[in-house]
């Protein structure tokens, strides 16, 4: 959004740099100096966009944050319908945001059938392959990348030496 504005990534000194880490705060926790930066970048036309995305952004916030997870549930449900179809042309980003939340919503809603659900292990593991990624560089040979993969992350226990059998069928000695 601010490259598309003002041209560039962003300055000390532009309203959108400056409210960047105010607009991933919940409404719940502004304070008074937070909320009259937020009044003054939605008081200008050019962030009518950011202010449609940051109410949507609030209401997931909303519904991840209720305590009682039905209620939370309904909240999300509620949103993605809102959001799936419907969403005027200007807002490209709430509507590839509605359509990807449509598509994947058994993924998002899942959160609210089942307590303590996280996405920790998965994200533990991409971490160990990212690592594995910086300091191995140049596997030519993907069953190799494959192998040293699943020793990284823990998924591939070698088997050293065969098991023995004990039961009838096994034998010992010459």
């Amino acid at each position: 959004m601010q490259l598309a504005i003002h041209g560039h990534r962003g300055f000390e000194d532009d309203p959108l740099y400056k409210s960047r880490r105010t607009l991933h705060t919940g409404a719940g926790l502004l304070t008074d100096r937070q909320i009259d930066r937020l009044n003054q970048l939605f008081a200008d036309e050019g962030h009518v966009e950011v202010e449609a995305t940051w109410g949507v952004y609030q209401r997931m916030i909303a519904a991840y944050r209720e305590e009682d997870r039905s209620r939370g549930r309904e909240a999300m449900v509620k949103l993605i319908n809102d959001f799936g179809t419907g969403v005027p042309k200007a807002l490209v980003e709430v509507a590839k945001l509605g359509r990807t939340l449509k598509k994947r919503a058994a993924d998002v809603l899942s959160y609210f059938d089942r307590p303590g659900t996280s996405n920790g292990p998965t994200e533990a593991i991409n971490g160990r392959l990212e690592h594995l990624r910086g300091s191995a560089p140049g596997f030519r040979n993907l069953t190799n990348y494959f192998a040293r993969s699943l020793l990284e992350t823990g998924g591939f226990r070698p088997q050293l030496a065969p098991v023995a059998r004990v039961g009838p069928s096994a034998t010992f000695g010459p």
